[in-house]
């Protein structure tokens, strides 16, 4: 452990806040209007600005995901020192945090158990025989940082960072899931379920593994009473389920599309449960779920016209407190009377900005929230109902703090068949007409984006562009339906999505579509480098980072996991022909200038992805530039690899697509 010192967080008041909002002010930002408003400075066309420092926006947020200890004395968070992310756990009211370096280890997650003990899972790729496999582990660090211990250490194999509950009556006891062998033909590659004490290090079986099982999930009072099995390809699963810790587990139910009944949280005071499951039209929505039938029952919450977001439970894992919305933008609707009433004072008391709720002490009584916004970072604070305080814990990235930057909005248009396309369109504070234009597609494709601080949109736009992120045909949020659009077109309809979100823009007058670059990441990157290949006259240049280039290549990547045949059959759903819709297969159909980037640690999408695809470009006579980061990952984990990444960005579009 790496022991330091962190600044000392400000109480803050009313009168703190607004001295806060008017530093802002003062250093050229000024206080978050309210979501969706438009500041002084939008409507009317703005003098040209001096861009602000690349580094501003290759910055590590400073804090990330900060979780309160019970008692609220103490939280964990990710914070970056020097440009490298470490596990801190820090007092509230003073004294020396703690930093725990993990080297290579990647840090997944992190929870409470009680005051003095958390849990963290680490990750870390690990040579098995002739291939990289991804290693996964627990780890249970003292609160004061002096005792470290991983949990099932010399027995765990693969996977063994499955926490299924921790103990809610302040010991420090935890439920491991782990697996003890890599080999199929080994009992131990299912997960057996023990009970790890962390304060005496004692270990107590619990279950053995059952063959096809590979997630076990215990309720709120730490009875393990469901598992998902699977047949080795993972084209058909079952769940198996019992009333309670003990007697045999009974399947209730099975499929082969993936549509199994799962408690999203069991329910203590009842001995009920909730679960997140499609309606009529295919939006996933809150219902009662009944235990003894697995079968829905009354509807608790919904969103119309989007998916609902994850259940937030109490520290216990037993009391749904709220659920997460995502509609245009992230939201929180609270379903407990009294979190809700703190909600709308605190959101109320930081004026115009999106207040998240984000952690809670055991009895409430301190809650850390974000205050942030689409254009602004925004920064933490702790909010003790005691002395009715808000204390900053610190910015999100200290070099913008609650300055607002460039305003983001969600734009609708038709795509050419009729459907209709959300975008999210960040354009520059006091812009024109008539801009030069980036399409930024999200990676999955299974996911999407919403009006929140985006270090990319914010920087391009920062460097005079328009930015469109098209949440295009297979995105999520949308509802199934709109999902299963994107069966069959990966390369086609989907990109289809993408070209004509600059046509809505050239109409509107907002874009120059002469002045057009994609730029993406994961499947954001396979989509520059279709586009360049297939649509090379729409584009005046394309960047990926971490892009797919063959799928053929990824499905036989995917091939040497366990259930790989259910990734592969979904693999070959998303087009009726891989190769042809692989931008690698057609090097002479390249005809815009390219920069590629890729990390060699991606544990994601393999860099020989990129690499193999350059060397053919190359070969052909095409224009690419290539860069390839020896430390970096999918994730940009290191300052210094998102600092190189927007260099060269900035670089290669100031060539071929200036502002």
């Amino acid at each position: 452990m790496i022991k330091g010192r962190w600044a000392a967080g400000r109480a803050a008041t009313g009168a703190g806040l607004l001295a806060l909002a008017s530093a802002a002010l003062a250093a050229g930002g000024q206080p978050l209007p309210p979501a969706g408003s438009a500041g002084p400075a939008e409507t009317k066309v703005a003098a040209k600005r001096a861009p602000r420092p690349i580094e501003d926006f290759a910055a590590l947020p400073m804090l990330q995901s900060p979780e309160l200890s019970p008692n609220g004395k103490t939280y964990a968070a990710r914070v970056a020192l020097n440009g490298t992310l470490y596990l801190a756990i820090i007092p509230v009211d003073g004294g020396p945090p703690r930093y725990a370096g993990l080297g290579e280890a990647d840090l997944n997650w992190w929870r409470w158990v009680n005051d003095d003990w958390l849990v963290i899972g680490i990750g870390r790729t690990s040579p098995v025989g002739d291939e990289d496999w991804y290693v996964t582990r627990a780890v249970a660090v003292s609160a004061d940082g002096q005792k470290v211990q991983v949990l099932a250490k010399d027995s765990a194999a693969q996977n063994g960072d499955n926490i299924l509950w921790a103990a809610n009556d302040g010991t420090a006891r935890v439920l491991l899931g782990y697996q003890t062998s890599i080999y199929s033909n080994d009992p131990g590659l299912w997960p057996r379920v023990d009970l790890f004490d962390l304060a005496t290090g004692k270990r107590t079986r619990v279950m053995e593994g059952q063959p096809g099982v590979m997630a076990w999930y215990a309720d709120g009072k730490g009875a393990v009473r469901m598992g998902i099995g699977q047949s080795d390809d993972g084209r058909r699963r079952r769940l198996l389920y019992r009333a309670g810790d003990r007697g045999r587990f009974r399947t209730v139910d099975r499929d082969d599309d993936g549509s199994l009944m799962v408690p999203a949280l069991f329910l203590g005071d009842t001995g009920g449960a909730v679960t997140i499951a499609d309606d009529e039209k295919g939006f996933s929505a809150l219902y009662e779920l009944d235990l003894e039938t697995m079968t829905r029952g009354k509807q608790l919450m919904a969103t119309e016209g989007f998916d609902l977001g994850g259940v937030i439970s109490d520290s216990g894992g037993s009391r749904v407190l709220g659920v997460g919305t995502r509609t245009d933008r992230p939201q929180q609707h609270w379903i407990d009377p009294e979190i809700a009433k703190l909600a709308k004072q605190l959101g109320d008391r930081i004026r115009g900005a999106q207040v998240r709720l984000v952690s809670f002490s055991r009895d409430q009584s301190r809650v850390i929230l974000l205050a942030s916004g689409s254009d602004s970072p925004g920064a933490y604070f702790l909010y003790d109902k005691a002395t009715d305080t808000l204390t900053d814990l610190g910015f999100t990235n200290p070099k913008i703090g609650m300055k607002r930057l460039h305003p983001v909005r969600t734009i609708r248009y038709k795509a050419r068949d009729g459907l209709e396309i959300a975008a999210v369109l960040t354009t520059p504070k006091g812009a024109g007409r008539d801009l030069p234009l980036i399409v930024l597609p999200h990676g999955g494709p299974f996911a999407r984006d919403t009006e929140e601080w985006d270090w990319w949109t914010q920087f391009l736009a920062d460097r005079g562009y328009a930015v469109i992120q098209p949440n295009y045909r297979g995105s999520s949020g949308y509802g199934t339906p709109f999902t299963e659009k994107g069966e069959g077109q990966w390369g086609l309809a989907m990109q289809d999505d993408l070209n004509d979100a600059v046509s809505a823009l050239a109409k509107q007058g907002i874009a120059d579509p002469k002045r057009v670059c994609m730029v993406g990441a994961s499947y954001g990157g396979y989509a520059a480098f279709r586009a360049a290949e297939r649509d090379p006259t729409l584009y005046r240049c394309a960047v990926s980072f971490a892009g797919v280039s063959d799928l053929n290549a990824m499905r036989r990547y995917d091939s040497r996991f366990l259930y790989s045949g259910a990734r592969r059959d979904w693999l070959k759903r998303q087009a009726p022909d891989l190769a042809a819709v692989s931008p690698i297969n057609n090097p002479a159909g390249f005809g815009t200038p390219l920069l590629v980037v890729h990390g060699v640690k991606d544990r994601v999408v393999p860099v020989r992805q990129s690499r193999t695809l350059v060397q053919r470009l190359k070969r052909a006579g095409k224009p690419v530039d290539y860069i390839e980061q020896p430390l970096a990952d999918h994730h940009f984990s290191r300052e210094q690899d998102r600092l190189e990444f927007l260099k060269a960005l900035e670089s290669f579009l100031a060539k071929h697509n200036p502002a």
